[in-house]
């Protein structure tokens, strides 16, 4: 199983690095002051911008894109092999490439199952990066780890569906250059339980959309949009919003979050990367009790296990995305699962001894750390709770054991 890139992702692996190391991450304080300065946290910073239009004159742009007319046409294997390099600057590389979530998943949807008509209105401007969207999926009054439950309601009324349900989790939807929502509710309840659900798409200046607040992650607000609360009261869209037909609302989330959970997956392993060179060189300069950390052999120890965890992490992951392009998002399920499981731990427990090795620097601002240890630990419920991905594993390897009937 050859896990390497192609020659040509390999040689775009080679710009996004040079990018990432020379323009990115030296930016990354002027990006922070800037919006700071605006008094927005979901401002769009001017450097921000700079490097979006250095990126498409780079040939960095919408990388995720499988579709030769309007992305770059890699497999997936390429891609996640870029993916874990913007990883490396969760906050700025995915925007600056139009590689962050939720457009991404967005505009595969819109790509897979849009009309003509909807591609045109929604998904050119988002692969332009003129706008942003939202995905309205998880409900705050039920288990939505168990999509079943969703109470959301899309109903027909002669020309236009009418739509009803509070949203939350909603990311981007902060931002006033989110635009565009695809929302996910129950069009016939009476169905077979994975054919009530559709998909329709949303404008945000719909009237009876409303946010009503902002949800902080670990106490802290995020940019780009945020992961808001929003409430959609009789709200009435086009019956031509529709995505597929009614009843494909399953179909289309299992064909949108496939290659997101590899996206996710690689960029906390670059997450992880970086957690570790900040932590190795930090440990070469502090000399608590008379040695520096390096020195220390608990601190030697954590470097061997960072290491092998990054390293199966990776190599499962890009066997997840090799899987996909060769034998499809259904024949790489047991793979896609197992990497939602162990990528997120294995980000979160290289972080946390980053942090440790950063002392209270390392809850601080002052480093990225704590940053991407709060994403690494919520990205254990995005996309799916740890226990899901578990429950459906396990399922899978038993099946291997029952009798035949």
């Amino acid at each position: 199983m050859n896990l390497a890139p192609s020659a040509r992702g390999n040689a775009l692996r080679e710009e996004l690095q040079d990018f990432l190391d020379t323009r990115i991450i030296p930016n990354e304080g002027l990006y922070h002051e800037q919006i700071e300065a605006s008094g927005d946290r979901h401002h769009h910073p001017a450097i921000l911008q700079e490097l979006q239009e250095e990126a498409r004159s780079r040939g960095l742009w919408n990388l995720f894109l499988p579709d030769e007319e309007h992305g770059a046409g890699l497999t997936n294997l390429d891609y996640a092999h870029l993916a874990e390099i913007t990883g490396r600057s969760p906050l700025m590389a995915p925007v600056a490439t139009n590689c962050a979530a939720p457009d991404t998943g967005n505009m595969e949807v819109l790509h897979m199952f849009g009309t003509p008509a909807q591609q045109e209105e929604w998904l050119l401007p988002l692969l332009e990066a003129q706008i942003r969207s939202a995905f309205f999926m998880t409900e705050p009054d039920v288990a939505s780890s168990d999509a079943r439950n969703i109470q959301a309601r899309i109903e027909r009324d002669g020309d236009h569906y009418v739509i009803n349900g509070r949203k939350w989790w909603s990311s981007g939807a902060a931002s006033d250059r989110c635009r565009i929502g695809i929302f996910m509710g129950v069009t016939d309840p009476d169905a077979d339980p994975y054919r009530q659900q559709s998909m329709i798409l949303v404008p945000m200046d719909t009237p009876g959309v409303r946010v009503v607040r902002e949800v902080p992650v670990f106490g802290h607000y995020d940019g780009h949009g945020g992961h808001p609360e929003v409430e959609f009261v009789d709200v009435r869209v086009p019956a031509s919003n529709l995505l597929a037909n009614e009843g494909d609302g399953f179909m289309i989330a299992q064909a949108r979050l496939g290659p997101g959970r590899i996206h996710h997956c690689m960029r906390l392993i670059g997450m992880a990367e970086r957690a570790f060179d900040l932590m190795c060189q930090r440990a070469l300069v502090r000399e608590p009790f008379g040695k520096p950390i390096a020195q220390q052999g608990v601190f030697q120890q954590w470097v061997a296990q960072s290491r092998v965890k990054i390293e199966q992490a990776r190599l499962l992951t890009l066997k997840a995305a090799h899987l996909m392009d060769t034998v499809g998002n259904k024949g790489a399920r047991m793979e896609i699962a197992a990497i939602k499981i162990v990528a997120p731990e294995m980000a979160g427990w290289v972080l946390d001894k980053a942090i440790q090795v950063h002392g209270g620097g390392g809850v601080s601002d002052d480093t990225p750390l704590a940053m991407m240890w709060a994403h690494a630990r919520t990205l254990r419920l995005a996309d799916g709770p740890d226990e899901v991905h578990e429950m459906a594993l396990a399922r899978r390897e038993m099946k291997r054991y029952l009798p035949d009937t």
